[in-house]
């Protein structure tokens, strides 16, 4: 906790945990929650002292603006149990940066520290159970913030719930993914909220996804809004494409999330000397490289799946077959990036950080 706390965390344990009815050999990504949630309110210009307390529905006055406006943004991050039972975290103050980055883009009050991480901390410490030993287990955190003030004036709102839920979750498979590169929607535009995780970012993608859905598709590819020329996200996550030997990925700005697992492969990439250039790839060259033989492989990241390789894609009713590699870059990578987390090998990089 922090030296000098000046927030009080107030605490309502439940009377009795679910956990003995949860399997966890079978755990549906982001469905099943933990005993205890926390949240903040901010009023009249100041943030209220956190609460935990069981988690349940909360009442909702059916004027508030999040229902009206979209004023709501979220995180997502984990949370991992070592084989010393240890409880890390990764990277806590990347989310942390980015959550008020992304209220300051939708006009909402910035996030304490203390509240953040501390309450943070403080939930999973009472909700330890629920966090699994073993490679690919780990309990998802998702702090997120809406605009809980009344009325329907498009206006923001001078009320906001922070709060944080916990999700206990195994290794995230999707099966063979492929991908339909985007020739009319967008996920964001130059001067939007593309670099903001902003719920209304997400909501905007489903139904082009649908579509691509019932075509046999698992996911889009984004372009650029402009000339829908350029190759920037995969459904929900960054995206990565190996051309010879080179990694290559678009660089974070104004359409781009900068994804903390993105990033975190970047400085990987670097210490294993891999090859990376960050630039805007084109779909042209993704087409060339995919007939020349040179494009061995494309995969998305983010922290729910950590790395999702991709099998092939389709542009204008074509549709490109990957190569299979026999020791494909994106696994080196993930193996390597999850023993991180897991505490499996050593944290040169000073990521992980101890409940």
């Amino acid at each position: 906790m922090s030296e000098n706390p000046t927030y009080t965390i107030k605490v309502n344990k439940a009377e009795t945990s679910k956990i003995g009815s949860v399997n966890f050999d079978d755990l549906p990504f982001g469905s099943i929650f933990t005993d205890h949630m926390l949240y903040s309110d901010y009023k009249d210009g100041a943030w209220g002292d956190p609460v935990i307390e069981p988690y349940a529905p909360m009442p909702m006055d059916p004027s508030s603006r999040v229902f009206h406006y979209g004023q709501a943004i979220f995180e997502g991050m984990k949370a991992y149990r070592d084989e010393n039972d240890e409880i890390w975290l990764f990277r806590p103050d990347q989310n942390f940066d980015r959550f008020n980055k992304s209220a300051t883009r939708l006009a909402m009050p910035e996030v304490p520290e203390e509240i953040f991480m501390e309450g943070l901390k403080h939930l999973i410490n009472i909700d330890k159970e629920w966090v699994k030993k073993g490679k690919g287990n780990s309990l998802y955190l998702r702090p997120f913030m809406i605009a809980t003030g009344h009325g329907v004036i498009a206006a923001p709102s001078a009320q906001y719930r922070f709060m944080i839920i916990l999700s206990p979750a195994r290794s995230y498979y999707q099966g063979e993914v492929k991908v339909l590169i985007a020739e009319h929607y967008s996920r964001a535009a130059n001067g939007g909220i593309g670099a903001a995780k902003a719920a209304g970012n997400y909501s905007a993608q489903f139904y082009p996804t649908r579509l691509a859905n019932e075509k046999g598709f698992q996911q889009v590819i984004w372009t650029d809004d402009a000339t829908h020329t350029k190759l920037e996200e995969a459904g929900t996550m960054n995206v990565f494409f190996k051309i010879n030997d080179t990694l290559y990925t678009a660089p974070a700005g104004e359409r781009i999330l900068d994804g903390v697992t993105r990033k975190s492969i970047l400085e990987l990439a670097e210490r294993e000397n891999i090859k990376v250039e960050v630039r805007s790839v084109l779909v042209e060259e993704l087409i060339n490289a995919a007939k020349d033989g040179s494009l061995k492989e494309i995969f998305g990241a983010g922290t729910a799946a950590v790395i999702n390789p991709i099998v092939g894609f389709s542009y204008q009713d074509t549709y490109y077959e990957l190569p299979k590699q026999d020791n494909p870059i994106s696994l080196q990578i993930k193996d390597k990036l999850t023993n991180i987390q897991h505490k499996l090998a050593e944290d040169t990089f000073g990521w992980t950080v101890k409940i």
